[in-house]
């Protein structure tokens, strides 16, 4: 679990980390057996080579001249000498030393590491005195070693690279369909989208097509339903009050009028609720503009005082009347049912809060669900201007929605009342 934390989130990282693994181990596992047994056993045997030659010159000094012109070593005779202490640090020299162990006697011989010089030198104790040989590293070391790691790490960055653009092409179309699908789940039209990439993506892109198609869909005949159950209920209605307004004054009259005035208001309530599902564009639109001037409709038609607390500029993708419908109803909520009201805006991560508070009775926590039902009021009493239709809150909700965010009534807020907050993406 604790692995987890550091582990790449990305499609693309965990593929190019699926990748890059199972290379780094065999790159590991190579280099250890190259290292460990051909590049060891091809430097034993060269050594091996090497000690045979000097252990001829050792032997017979009279060959020296002709040792030197076959075997590229130089080889030295001078007067009797200690000997200095030997260099078995090293690959080369370590086997090089077991080398000379096998050919000549023990205490006989040291090697001295002068690898600055691109050389190994060997004093050998003679009958004839000290002799030096100078042997070149080509003579102890194989060129194949640095060229095979070149290679082998020259190739891999070269297969990497080509894996991580083929990667990053494969990738690309489900980054567009996610792109896509959270253009569309904030209700913003989603242009020039077509299947493309691997076949299990072109199947998702399809799939999220025909959901996209069936959900514009179903929303339209909603909307259209709705509106053309409103506008067929709004002529009945108007008979109705006109032959109400013709009548005489009778007993029950008076809450007939009342019923058909709560029914054209239900009626418009229809009409608003249908109206949130329209088909408008959404736009780049300053969230502080909008909110203010919300706000100035509201106290201009309440003549109430509301206080503001909004950043200087808070651009977002939205549909602007649509959203103005949405927060409108949430003032007019507030001031219908509270003294004090206050709007407010935060930014938290990649989300805007809109935050509606007031000091009014509140919803209690267990009928804050309810509340956001249609046509559900909470108010016992019947009379639509203190308690409206019930679809005020679903309005709202149903617009923070399809904008891809939501809306939720919060604790109470610091006024003392309820605290509505809507989410909008960034």
């Amino acid at each position: 679990m604790r692995l987890r934390r550091f582990l790449p989130r990305t499609l693309l990282g965990r593929a190019l980390l699926i990748l890059l693994v199972p290379v780094i181990l065999a790159q590991l596992v190579a280099t250890y057996i190259f290292f460990d047994r051909h590049w060891e056993n091809l430097s034993g045997r060269l050594a091996y080579g090497v000690a045979g030659d000097i252990a001829l010159a050792v032997a017979s000094p009279e060959l020296i001249p002709v040792i030197e012109r076959h075997t590229d070593l130089r080889i030295t005779l001078g007067p009797a000498a200690p000997l200095p202490p030997g260099d078995a640090d090293g690959m080369i020299n370590h086997a090089l030393t077991r080398a000379l162990g096998l050919k000549l006697e023990e205490g006989t011989f040291a090697v001295i590491d002068r690898a600055a010089e691109k050389l190994r030198e060997v004093r050998v104790l003679t009958p004839s005195g000290l002799m030096t040989i100078e042997i070149p590293e080509r003579r102890l070391s194989s060129p194949t070693a640095p060229v095979f790691l070149l290679w082998m790490m020259g190739s891999s960055a070269v297969f990497f690279a080509i894996a991580v653009v083929f990667l990053k092409n494969q990738i690309k179309p489900i980054r567009r369909l996610s792109v896509a699908a959270e253009s569309f789940g904030k209700g913003q039209e989603v242009e020039g989208f077509k299947p493309e990439g691997a076949l299990e993506v072109r199947r998702a892109a399809q799939a999220f097509i025909v959901m996209r198609e069936r959900i514009k869909r179903q929303i339209r005949q909603r909307t259209e339903m709705l509106a053309g159950v409103s506008h067929d209920l709004r002529t009945p209605l108007t008979r109705m009050k006109l032959q109400l307004a013709l009548m005489k004054p009778q007993e029950g009259l008076d809450e007939l009028v009342a019923d058909v005035a709560d029914m054209e208001l239900m009626v418009e309530g229809f009409l608003a609720f249908a109206r949130g599902a329209d088909g408008e564009t959404s736009e780049q639109t300053d969230l502080t503009d909008l909110l203010e001037s919300v706000v100035h409709d509201a106290r201009r038609a309440s003549g109430r005082d509301i206080a503001l607390d909004l950043p200087p500029a808070c651009p977002l993708v939205l549909r602007p009347h649509a959203m103005r419908r949405c927060f409108s109803n949430l003032v007019s909520n507030a001031l219908r049912h509270a003294k004090c009201v206050r709007v407010s805006v935060e930014e938290a991560g990649t989300a805007v809060f809109v935050n509606i508070e007031d000091d009014g009775p509140g919803i209690p926590e267990n009928r804050r669900a309810e509340a956001l039902r249609p046509f559900v009021r909470l108010e016992d009493s019947r009379n639509p201007d203190t308690g409206g239709v019930g679809l005020g809150l679903t309005i709202a909700s149903d617009i923070a929605r399809s904008h891809g965010g939501d809306l939720s009534l919060g604790i109470s807020s610091a006024l003392g009342g309820l605290k509505v907050m809507v989410r909008l993406p960034h």
